[in-house]
């Protein structure tokens, strides 16, 4: 559901990011998530190669990840106690919904690789955009488990780099909003 704002630039100026620990159920149903993806489908993406890929954690399936984040934690940290593996836990079963984004550049074309990662972040922030047009909340994370080897791997993306992990779900509480930069100093007019 469109939340009611004059404009599409009103909606993105009320976006906020939940934190995923306090987002509770509902999450988006079927529909809305597809809705969801397909916006995120519609980012630029120079030579039309979809460089990115949403690998959809359903929640039957959160045991499992976080049974491959603890087997991606130990192999590069043997000796972690038991609170960095419960944090870990926490992490693969937070928030109703979960999608993490891929970035799969197609190392064989004259695009541009940093383009083609570029379009993956486009498409993270897109799916943030249609989850809170749907009325809901969502957070981009990333932290260790997006750089650790062998996760893109084991969610079907060798070659892949996970651009985040997306959360998604209805905010437990009022968002606040945080500081934002001076429009002042990150706006500029060129004069040549």
């Amino acid at each position: 559901m469109l939340n009611d704002l004059s404009s599409p630039a009103a909606l993105l100026a009320t976006r906020r990011s939940g934190k995923p620990r306090d987002m509770v159920a509902p999450g988006p149903d079927a529909a809305q998530l597809r809705r969801i993806l397909t916006s995120a489908m519609r980012v630029p993406d120079h030579g039309k190669l979809a460089p990115w890929r949403f690998v959809v954690i359903g929640s039957s399936e959160r045991d499992a990840f976080a049974a491959l984040l603890e087997r991606a934690y130990l192999a590069g940290k043997a000796d972690a106690g038991r609170l960095e593996l419960d944090a870990v836990a926490q992490f693969a079963h937070q928030a109703p919904s979960l999608v993490v984004v891929v970035s799969t550049p197609n190392t064989d074309s004259h695009i541009p690789l940093w383009e083609q990662e570029l379009s993956a972040g486009a498409a993270c922030m897109a799916l943030l955009a249609a989850t809170h047009a749907e009325g809901l909340v969502g957070s981009w994370l990333t932290g260790w488990a997006s750089y650790a080897p062998g996760v893109a791997e084991a969610l079907g993306h060798a070659d892949g780099r996970i651009a985040g992990f997306l959360f998604l779900g209805t905010p437990s509480r009022t968002l606040d909003e945080r500081p934002r930069p001076d429009f002042e100093t990150i706006i500029s007019d060129w004069r040549g």
